[in-house]
């Protein structure tokens, strides 16, 4: 199935994101990256998955109800988490990351703000770093620029624990959109090719629902970053906002979101739902390529 997602005024653009051995065709269709949280204290899911045998279970479930990336993390970034050190991160995500890598060749993103955790990870075989942080960390634009992974700068304002203390913005779509253009910047010139880059505007990190909604009408403006773009909106507190509903009910919601960003141009989702989340994007992705050839 060939499809051309896009905001209805213009389509989603092609891209080829290069994670080390992967060459990731992004914008025929919306890719679904899975979630697999290996923590106690997740907002959604944390403690179902943090023995290694069932998160690997759970990844190789995600995977044959049509994955295309998991995204392994062992270190909450929900609102109010404490920092986890990185050697306790690292005994959660290395097992899990190399027997998933082991079982299936399906792109394995390590969810990280360590460059030491990153390292270790795409050691195990990960490809892609997912940094909530956008390579806060010194020594993380250096260590992907040198193993060619993947990595997704994403924006947050402020650190998990006091992101939502009354965040503010002049402008939240110009100031997010010119936070990671700077970032960017920032890490090619340390050396990463711009074709290694992804970028997240950073969903219920550090936004008020205004401001979320905002970010989401406004998709389109992140096409001035000439970088893909990925969305993680699943089962989020702003859902619970607007729908009244409780985090373990709020599948509609989030799929609901899922659709409405792909029609501004999203080209990955990042998941709880894989199943309901892959049949969804496929109709959205359908739909909207229907839309453009007939224009």
């Amino acid at each position: 199935m060939s499809s051309s997602d896009c905001a209805p005024e213009r389509p989603r653009r092609i891209f080829d994101w290069s994670c080390v051995q992967h060459r990731l065709r992004l914008g025929e269709r919306t890719l679904i990256m899975g979630i697999l949280n290996v923590t106690p204290d997740s907002f959604s899911d944390g403690g179902c998955f943090k023995d290694g045998t069932r998160a690997v279970a759970r990844a190789m479930e995600m995977i044959e109800e049509g994955a295309d990336l998991i995204d392994v993390g062992g270190e909450s970034t929900r609102p109010g988490a404490d920092a986890v050190d990185a050697d306790e991160e690292r005994r959660r995500v290395l097992p899990v990351i190399e027997q998933i890598c082991q079982q299936s060749e399906v792109p394995v993103s390590i969810d990280t703000t360590k460059a030491e955790v990153a390292k270790a990870a795409l050691g195990a075989g990960a490809c892609i770093v997912n940094d909530v942080s956008a390579a806060g960390d010194p020594a993380m634009a250096g260590l992907v620029a040198q193993t060619g992974a993947g990595l997704v700068l994403m924006h947050m304002q402020g650190t998990p624990r006091t992101m939502q203390a009354a965040p503010e913005y002049q402008d939240v779509t110009r100031d997010v959109v010119g936070f990671l253009d700077d970032r960017i910047a920032s890490v090619v010139r340390l050396g990463l090719g711009r074709e290694q880059l992804c970028v997240d505007p950073g969903i219920g990190f550090g936004k008020t629902l205004a401001h979320n909604l905002e970010l989401l009408t406004q998709l389109a403006a992140f096409n001035a970053l000439d970088r893909p773009v990925l969305v993680g909106l699943s089962r989020k507190s702003f859902l619970g906002q607007l729908t009244g509903r409780e985090v373990g009910d709020r599948l509609a919601g989030s799929l609901a979101g899922l659709v409405y960003a792909i029609t501004r141009g999203a080209h990955i989702l990042r998941v709880h739902d894989v199943k309901e989340s892959c049949d969804t994007a496929r109709i959205a992705d359908i739909l909207v390529s229907a839309e453009h050839d007939r224009e």
